[in-house]
C-alpha cells in the first residue's frame, strides 16, 4: 500500500497557459447575512469561488475552497469577505481570488391600507475580488416594481397599460475612515428602486390595498427610461457610493417583448 499520496495538482504543466479563474461553482450553501432590522438573516446561497492559476501548475486544490468557507461558518458580509478572499489566495498560492454569492433575501412588507404583513423575496448578489494590490466589492440587488406607461395614460380615454418591472442595481462603495467599505443596506436599495417606479410590489394585498396601489401607479406614470434615471439620480447623490450600474427591465403587458434601459456611472 502507498504510504504517501502524490499531490498531482502541484506537478508541472508544460503547455505555458495561465488560467484566469479556476474553482468551484453552483455550490449550494447555507449562509448568514446582515439584516438591518434583525441584525442577521439565514439564507441559502449559490456560490462561485475561484483563483488564478499560473501556467506552471497543473491544477488547484478544490477542497480548500470549501475549507475556507466552512471556517467562517457561512457568514458572508462586508466584514468577512476580505478575509475569505485573502485566505483563498494564501491557501491556494494564488495572486488573485474571486467570489460570487447569490442568495434570496426576505423582507417583511406591510400592505399600505390593511396593514397586513408578509415576507417578500429579493435576489441579491455579493461579488468580491482580491488581487493582492486591492480589494473590490459589489452589492447587487434586483427589485420588482410596478410601472404605468405615461404615453398610454395620455392617449387613452380611460385607463392605461402597466407592467411589472425589475430594477437591478449593482453598487461599489467608497472606503470609510477605517479603510473598510461604507455600509449600504439591501433595504436602502430596495427603497430607492420602489421610489423610482410607479408603485411598489407587495406579497399580500386585500381589495383596499389593491385599490390604493392601482391608483398610486396611475398617479405616477413612468417610462423605463424614467425609472433608470430616477434610480441613477438617487445613487449619484449618495456619498457612500463610488460606482454603480442600474438596469431596468419592463415586462410589457401589451407587447410580446420587454423594454430595458441601463445607466452606469463612476463617481471616483
Amino acid at each position: 500500500m502507498k504510504t504517501e499520496l502524490v499531490d498531482i495538482q502541484k506537478t508541472p504543466d508544460v503547455r505555458g497557459i495561465d488560467i484566469n479563474q479556476v474553482g468551484v461553482c453552483d455550490l449550494t450553501y447555507p449562509i448568514v447575512v446582515l439584516d438591518r432590522d434583525n441584525q442577521r438573516q439565514n439564507a441559502t446561497a449559490s456560490i462561485s469561488m475561484s483563483v488564478n492559476l499560473p501556467h506552471h501548475f497543473k491544477g488547484t486544490h478544490m477542497s480548500r475552497f470549501l475549507q475556507v468557507l466552512a471556517k467562517h461558518k457561512g457568514e458572508v458580509t462586508l466584514r468577512t469577505l476580505p478575509a475569505i478572499l485573502q485566505e483563498l489566495r494564501q491557501r491556494l498560492d494564488a495572486e488573485a481570488a474571486h467570489i460570487e454569492v447569490e442568495f434570496t433575501y426576505f423582507l417583511l412588507r406591510t400592505a399600505p391600507v390593511s396593514g397586513l404583513k408578509a415576507p417578500m423575496d429579493y435576489r441579491c448578489t455579493f461579488i468580491g475580488e482580491s488581487n493582492g494590490k486591492a480589494d473590490d466589492f459589489i452589492l447587487r440587488v434586483a427589485v420588482p416594481v410596478s410601472t404605468l406607461c405615461p404615453c398610454s395614460k395620455m392617449i387613452s380615454d380611460y385607463g392605461a397599460h402597466n407592467q411589472r418591472g425589475y430594477v437591478t442595481m449593482s453598487v461599489r462603495m467608497n472606503r470609510d475612515a477605517q479603510g473598510g467599505w461604507d455600509m449600504v443596506w439591501i433595504e436602502e436599495l430596495i427603497a430607492v428602486a420602489e421610489k423610482s417606479a410607479s408603485a411598489p410590489i407587495y406579497p399580500l394585498l386585500k381589495r383596499t390595498d389593491e385599490r390604493f396601489v392601482t391608483m398610486q401607479a396611475y398617479d405616477n406614470p413612468v417610462f423605463v427610461e424614467d425609472v433608470v434615471r430616477n434610480v441613477a439620480a438617487l445613487l449619484r447623490d449618495d456619498p457612500r457610493i463610488a460606482w454603480f450600474e442600474v438596469r431596468t427591465v419592463n415586462h410589457e403587458s401589451i407587447h410580446n417583448h420587454s423594454a430595458f434601459a441601463v445607466v452606469t456611472m463612476d463617481r471616483r
